[in-house]
Parts: structure tokens; C-alpha cells; sequence
């Protein structure tokens, strides 16, 4: 991509006459579009392309799978309340811990 953008900046250098790019020979200025199909054809080669449209695919499907079941019931905030309902002295204990260190932090601030 990067390629291809310094190549469209050039070749309209050079269409427009501006700054040191008038002077530059063609071949120069077409080179980054030569890099560019030389980098794609490399990338499609050894399968960079692929791979990165297989994980952006996998990326979609785990999102709309955790929102399907979030909007069913099934989704992590669900596992938490019933978590919580079934181990109310596991909760109890995360919640007297969170609020001994809520009240330490209030004791350290007053003095």
C-alpha cells in the first residue's frame, strides 16, 4: 500500500511539474508501482495474503458468536451473576476484600 501511494504522490510530481520530481526520469518515477506488484505477487506467494483475510474472517466470527450469546443470556456477564448466585461466600469474600481496601484507602486519605 505504501507503494502504491508514494507512487500516485510521485507520478502527480511529476505530472504537475513540481519541485526536483519534474526533472526525474520516468523509470523513476514509476518504480514504486513496479515495487508494489512485486511485493503483491510475493505476498500472495507464500500466502501472507490469505492469512491475514482468514484471520480477519475468524476475528468476525468470534465477535458475532460472543454477541449471539450475549444476546441470549449465554454471554460472560451471565456467568458471572450465576457465579456469584451459586458461591454467594466466594463473593462475599471479593466484596468485604474490595471494601477493606476501599475503607484503607478513605483511613490514608483523611490524614
Amino acid at each position: 500500500m505504501a507503494f502504491l501511494i508514494l507512487g500516485i504522490l510521485l507520478l502527480a510530481m511529476k505530472m504537475a511539474e513540481f519541485g526536483p520530481v519534474a526533472h526525474w526520469s520516468w523509470w523513476v518515477v514509476l518504480a514504486p508501482f513496479v515495487l508494489a506488484v512485486l511485493w503483491w505477487s510475493f505476498a500472495d506467494s507464500i500466502g501472507l495474503t490469505q492469512r491475514r483475510a482468514m484471520d480477519k474472517m475468524e476475528a468476525t466470527k468470534a465477535e458475532r458468536r460472543a454477541r449471539n450469546l450475549e444476546a441470549l443470556g449465554m454471554g460472560p456477564k451471565r456467568d458471572r451473576r450465576r457465579h456469584a448466585r451459586e458461591y454467594p461466600a466466594a463473593d462475599a469474600g471479593r466484596r468485604a476484600a474490595k471494601d477493606a481496601t476501599a475503607a484503607a484507602a478513605d483511613d490514608t486519605g483523611r490524614r
